[in-house]
């Protein structure tokens, strides 16, 4: 009976669990299909979703830190790598998938596609699936507040520049003008009046939290109102939830991928690998919602964000699932008495040696397994005894 209990509980399935902001944003999609604002009840859900999202951002201006961007730049080369994945490689993926699908989804929404490529990484989740997997926590928070930071001018610079006229583009170089009024503004007076609130905003982390997810949850009923009062559940099908779903699942396959193999290339750590990885495959919901209303007109604003929000779904799934198994693996590494930064087997130690442009010869390779093993205990038992002093 025992025997059958412990194999019960071995094989029992973990269920992962799932955000509640993501059941809030369904429950707005479906409130707006349902009870889309109308009228003057749609002007006034406009002003409050503007005087949310400027809020929004001056908290984050005044949560900003300078010590920990003055602290990351020693990364500087890590940091380069992260800005080249989401300003370089997500647009080059997102322009070439928007070509090859051009024929297989709504213009709109292949203008929606293309325009999450555009947008800066998350800050919370990067910095909060780095820390799981055990990497470079205060590189993470550099390299995704200095992406936001720079997105606020680079985005709707990339958009006007990459989305021409046509079914989704912006209207004018005048929308780089609202982005700086709405949204930049709002951010620089907030952080500099960092001095003077910053200690406020650090201890009311829990009371202002909200803010965050209700100014997006109130700009995403406000854009879908629009969207579905011009007919947006008749344009988008079936088959276009598929066909998006599955265009957003492979651009984020090949920015990770291509990340992974940048990381080795570089010879970069684990702990600033696992950076690369996680800010440099995202792409923010929060940042991305308020430019999508500030760029776009009221009514294509819905179906522009309709791909970023499945996007940030498959995004925090599949890293949620990465930073758990990495987390596992530096947790086994600890345990065995190896450091978890240094190479351990023959293919781990010539892998590392290409890296860094050279080549191990195989009858040295069994000596130098063997003091990378010994280098390993060395460096795990020298930082127990530091955590202990």
């Amino acid at each position: 009976m025992s025997g059958h209990g412990s194999a019960g509980m071995r094989f029992r399935l973990s269920i992962p669990k799932i955000d509640p902001f993501l059941i809030a944003l369904a429950g707005m999609v479906l409130a707006a299909t349902v009870v889309p604002a109308r009228g003057t009840v749609a002007g006034w859900f406009d002003v409050a979703a503007n005087i949310a999202i400027a809020l929004l951002f001056f908290l984050h201006g005044a949560k900003l830190s300078r010590a920990a961007i003055v602290d990351g730049v020693a990364k500087w080369r890590l940091h380069l790598m992260v800005l080249a994945s989401t300003y370089v490689l997500f647009p080059l993926t997102g322009l070439a998938l928007t070509r090859f699908g051009s024929n297989l989804m709504d213009p709109l929404l292949a203008s929606g596609l293309l325009f999450l490529t555009l947008l800066p990484s998350t800050v919370q989740s990067s910095i909060a699936f780095t820390s799981i997997a055990r990497g470079n926590v205060a590189a993470a928070v550099c390299s995704a507040s200095l992406s936001n930071l720079l997105g606020i001018a680079l985005t709707p610079l990339l958009v006007a520049l990459f989305m021409h006229a046509g079914g989704g583009s912006v209207s004018s170089w005048g929308s780089v003008k609202t982005i700086a009024t709405q949204l930049l503004l709002p951010f620089l007076a907030g952080h500099l009046l960092r001095p003077l609130i910053g200690d406020f905003v650090a201890r009311n982390k829990k009371i202002l939290n909200p803010v965050d997810r209700s100014s997006i949850l109130l700009v995403v009923y406000s854009a879908f109102s629009a969207a579905v009062i011009n007919g947006i559940w008749h344009r988008v099908g079936l088959t276009d939830m598929v066909v998006l779903l599955a265009a957003c699942a492979v651009m984020l396959a090949i920015v990770m991928l291509v990340n992974f193999a940048a990381a080795r290339i570089a010879g970069l750590p684990r702990e600033d690998a696992i950076v690369l990885l996680f800010c440099g495959s995202k792409k923010s919901l929060v940042s991305g919602v308020p430019m999508a209303g500030a760029l776009f007109a009221p009514a294509q604003v819905g179906m522009v964000v309709l791909p970023l929000m499945i996007f940030h779904q498959l995004q925090l799934f599949l890293c949620a699932a990465l930073a758990a198994r990495f987390g596992r693996e530096a947790e086994a590494g600890a345990a065995s008495g190896i450091a978890p930064g240094v190479p351990q087997g023959a293919a781990a130690a010539a892998a590392a040696a290409e890296a860094r442009g050279f080549t191990i010869p195989a009858d040295c390779m069994p000596g130098v397994v063997a003091n990378l093993e010994l280098l390993g205990r060395h460096a795990e038992a020298l930082g127990a005894r530091g955590e202990r002093q």
